[in-house]
């Protein structure tokens, strides 16, 4: 199956007509669980910069499930053409990300992708935007935190407390392995919280970040 958009837009924007752009897309973020009956693959996508940033690289693995074991993958370069704004970062890596999505040779059934979800200012991070235009479920995987705050996370595997902004629950601060800093997981789009928290984990070995996120980043730091 290959990828058709649902939503679609310029790339070629101010930050202002940016912003305007992710106010008009949150309407279309969906928080319930609606994934496929039968989830056989699940991707991870990060996105790397060559050139001192003039050009985006996003690479994208699919790994089988439930063994995680790297089934596909692809990688695309393409110039970078926004700058870096916080809170805007999606429309920095995106076109790249659905460049690399495009030379899969199956598409996922759901994608793990370094970066907030819903915990993003405007409640679009790239996660949600990603997979509000492909219609896929998404799940964001944070390395760091954007906003919101939360209590400290119990050091045990699979214990997570709730993020919150402004008296919203928008993620998850999530201790994936016992001992080591938690990840603040959000979620896409067609996932809820819950649901994300539980693929996360699903995707979890032995590490702090997800073999999605593993894979993916060593493919886009090539």
């Amino acid at each position: 199956m290959k990828l058709e958009l649902r939503h679609q837009h310029s790339w070629e924007v101010t930050p202002k007509q940016a912003i305007a752009i992710q106010n008009r897309l949150r309407e279309f973020v969906s928080l319930r669980d609606d994934l496929p009956e039968q989830i056989r693959c699940v991707a991870g996508v990060d996105v790397g910069f060559e050139e001192n940033g003039t050009v985006t690289r996003a690479a994208v693995v699919n790994l089988s499930v439930p063994d995680l074991l790297p089934i596909d993958s692809a990688v695309a370069r393409r110039p970078t053409s926004f700058p870096y704004v916080p809170g805007l970062l999606s429309f920095r890596e995106i076109p790249a990300i659905l460049d690399a999505l495009e030379n899969l040779g199956d598409l996922p059934d759901v994608v793990l992708v370094d970066g907030q979800g819903y915990a993003h200012p405007r409640r679009l991070g790239i996660a949600c935007h990603l997979g509000v235009l492909t219609d896929i479920p998404t799940i964001g995987v944070g390395k760091t935190r954007l906003l919101g705050a939360h209590d400290d996370v119990p050091d045990l595997r699979g214990a997570w407390v709730p993020l919150v902004d402004r008296g919203e629950t928008i993620g998850a601060v999530l201790r994936t392995r016992q001992g080591v800093k938690p990840v603040y997981i959000s979620p896409g789009h067609r996932i809820s919280l819950s649901g994300a928290v539980e693929w996360v984990m699903r995707c979890t070995t032995r590490y702090r970040l997800p073999e999605t996120t593993r894979h993916a980043h060593h493919l886009a730091s090539g």
